[in-house]
């Protein structure tokens, strides 16, 4: 209603997905923004349509899928994970042997209208058979058996070498392209350069309007969760399980069923990641894919599907700004003069005497490598969200708007 934007006069707008006109309009011009963003037409974006820039938006949207199937599961269900990796390597190793090239390792060489459903259904599947255990221990004592998972997951994974290709060369994942079944040409090959409707679009541009396009189905699909039934079960077993027991929720029902959710939408991320990056070893679905995921959920805010699209952008990106900055030290630490040198000289090692903070040489060296320095900037975010903003990078914006709404009444 004009003037009153949070006035419903019915359920049904209230739990409408963009139930004020304000979150229309942002959704809309977002995606106005990201559709255009790889024409490279966008004033002042003009530089995020290059292709490096393309591969990295591509793997934000990965990562989000994959966040958003935590988040069903932690965020909205209570429920604590740590294995989110290894439903991950199932999804990613089904679509191998579904998708992937006939050869000495198991491959089928099927479309992708097959093995990337069937990465989702299979990861499915075995989190319905890991469910059980939810619903005998909780808390810490689930993070512990899930944890176990991806250890699990790792050593079948390199052992299984008939379909990984084992840990040394891993193995060739099926490419971005849409077949009918098996001809030779495909209908249409994200994985070269082309024209689409009149327009020169490169590889990675392709994949990325792949890559976006399945991430926004699974947004729709995960925000529609939260409205249903099943949704309002979850939230209540997360809230208080006993209550909702007691109140009629089927607890072992609706923890199987998010134990489900959560492993399709890793399935299906897991299947996308390996095709993206191409060749993939059985140590990349490790614990640090877990925690890099781990690190999404509660930096964009746990329980909040937009949340998970800030937590996915802040994760992706930084390792990214943590290199150039890297770079831009060891610039001014060889070149330049005076504090700002003899700053940048404290904080990067250049040669293997230099006892800097973060080391910018190949190798062994004195000081944290960029690897490193992620690692340590993911666990010093995740604390620092849980003590002084649970809610994330949302919340933080909640805040935001809030103060922006009472302005200039800030009490």
């Amino acid at each position: 209603m004009r003037g009153r934007p949070l006035l419903y006069t019915s359920y049904e707008g209230d739990q409408a997905l963009l139930n004020t006109w304000t979150k229309k309009t942002v959704f809309g011009l977002m995606m106005l923004l990201l559709i255009l963003l790889p024409l490279g037409v966008v004033p002042g974006f003009t530089w995020a349509a290059s292709n490096s820039w393309m591969l990295v938006f591509s793997q934000v949207s990965i990562f989000l899928i994959a966040a958003l199937g935590l988040n069903l599961l932690t965020g909205l269900a209570g429920q604590v994970s740590l294995g989110h990796a290894f439903f991950m390597g199932v999804g990613a190793y089904t679509a191998a042997i579904l998708g992937g090239p006939e050869g000495p390792l198991w491959g089928l060489g099927l479309p992708i209208w097959v093995w990337l459903p069937a990465a989702g259904m299979v990861a499915a599947l075995v989190g319905v058979a890991i469910a059980p255990t939810s619903f005998r221990v909780r808390g810490l004592y689930l993070a512990i058996v899930t944890l176990g998972l991806v250890f699990i997951g790792e050593h079948l994974f390199r052992n299984f070498d008939f379909i990984s290709g084992g840990s040394q060369s891993g193995r060739a994942f099926p490419p971005f392209e849409f077949k009918f079944w098996k001809e030779e040409t495909p209908l249409v090959d994200f994985s070269t350069d082309g024209s689409w409707f009149g327009v020169e679009l490169s590889s990675q541009a392709k994949t990325f309007y792949l890559m976006l396009t399945i991430a926004v189905v699974a947004g729709l699909v995960a925000k529609n969760i939260q409205r249903t039934r099943a949704g309002r079960a979850f939230q209540s077993i997360r809230d208080r399980d006993v209550a909702a027991e007691i109140t009629g929720v089927d607890e072992f029902r609706y923890k199987t069923l998010a134990f489900a959710l959560s492993s399709f939408f890793a399935g299906v991320s897991g299947a996308l990641f390996a095709s993206f990056v191409g060749r993939t070893i059985p140590e990349a679905f490790g614990l640090a894919l877990s925690i890099e995921i781990i690190a999404i959920v509660l930096i964009g805010g746990a329980g909040v599907v937009s949340g998970m699209a800030l937590g996915s952008l802040f994760v992706i990106v930084l390792p990214l700004l943590v290199l150039n900055f890297t770079e831009w030290l060891t610039t001014v630490a060889k070149t330049g003069d005076g504090i700002a040198q003899s700053i940048a000289d404290f904080v990067v090692a250049t040669s293997s005497f230099d006892p800097g903070l973060i080391s910018s040489i190949p190798g062994v060296s004195p000081g944290l490598n960029v690897f490193q320095v992620n690692q340590v900037l993911y666990g010093l975010l995740i604390i620092g969200f849980i003590i002084f903003e649970p809610l994330g990078l949302f919340g933080i914006w909640i805040r935001i708007r809030n103060y922006w709404k009472g302005w200039p009444f800030t009490y």
